[in-house]
């Protein structure tokens, strides 16, 4: 299995990602970006999936047919992951969105693969809690948009954003959720980094990433660049390294099988203590690096 899917490598009918449960290899997450050309309308059918409308460059309206009518929603969006915690829309299975634009627009849709069909909502970026986890060089921001807790109209499907200061780790320690922890998720990291301006992504700069198991079926230290994604069946996630002047942003998507939506995780026992460190260092002042009103500092 490839773990490490470069930016292009999946590729869909002229969108920048179309990944499927079947071409990655598992049962439920899926993810798609899609590009919205002015005036064009982009037309996506959920099928067995639930997904979010998340905007990651540009806004855009979203029109839902769904089994109890049709709902619109307009998302302001946002200049780039790196300048805002953006708005967003849940919508069920069994849907049809049609998404247009005034002025052009970059879309994720994070997706699992689903039981219960429930209505769409949106989902204001004021209402989003932002969190500030870790400390020092482990310091990052969290946009907790899509988590238990925070957002609970959904079946299956979870996720979250996270920027990471150039020069620090995040996804640190490395933690997992399989069936040797108290949940079992499928996850996919999905990673932008920002260019020289801090702002806008580029290929320019560069990430590391990390995936392991105790049995060494997975190993992998891999380069990361803005647009690649990569999956985490099983096994210890992290850390993700920005590189220094190289801003980084990921977008975790996450469901699972179990009876409940859960982010639960066990720390690599190796490496847990780490957290402890924490109560007694100062956080990185760049963090939060955005908020609902924009883009501090």
């Amino acid at each position: 299995m490839t773990l490490h899917r470069p930016s292009g490598s999946l590729a869909d009918d002229g969108h920048p990602i179309g990944l499927t449960p079947g071409g990655a290899g598992w049962e439920r997450v899926a993810l798609r970006v899609v590009a919205v050309r002015p005036g064009e309308v982009v037309t996506v059918r959920t099928g067995g999936f639930e997904a979010f409308v998340l905007p990651l460059s540009g806004g855009c309206a979203v029109d839902v047919a769904h089994g109890s009518g049709t709902e619109r929603f307009e998302l302001t969006g946002r200049e780039s992951v790196f300048t805002r915690v953006s708005d967003f829309a849940y919508v069920g299975r069994d849907s049809e969105l049609r998404l247009s634009t005034r002025d052009g627009a970059e879309v994720a849709l994070p997706m699992a693969r689903c039981e219960r069909a429930l209505p769409p909502r949106y989902g204001p970026a004021e209402d989003v809690p932002v969190e500030v986890r870790g400390a020092g060089g482990a310091t990052r921001q969290v946009t907790n948009f899509g988590v238990p807790g925070a957002w609970d109209h959904a079946d299956r499907l979870m996720a979250c954003e996270l920027i990471t200061p150039d020069g620090n780790w995040s996804s640190y320690p490395p933690h997992k959720h399989d069936d040797t922890c108290d949940v079992v998720n499928e996850e996919v990291y999905y990673f932008r980094v920002a260019g020289r301006d801090q702002v806008t992504p580029s290929r320019e700069g560069f990430a590391l990433h990390r995936t392991y198991t105790d049995d060494g079926a997975i190993d992998e230290d891999v380069v990361v660049r803005d647009g690649d994604v990569f999956l985490v069946p099983r096994g210890y996630h992290g850390p993700c390294v920005a590189a220094p002047g190289y801003p980084l942003y990921y977008l975790n998507v996450l469901a699972g099988p179990g009876p409940e939506r859960s982010m639960a995780f066990c720390d690599d026992p190796a490496h847990g203590w780490v957290r402890d460190t924490w109560r007694d260092r100062d956080r990185d002042p760049r963090c939060p690096v955005t908020t609902a009103d924009g883009r501090r500092g």
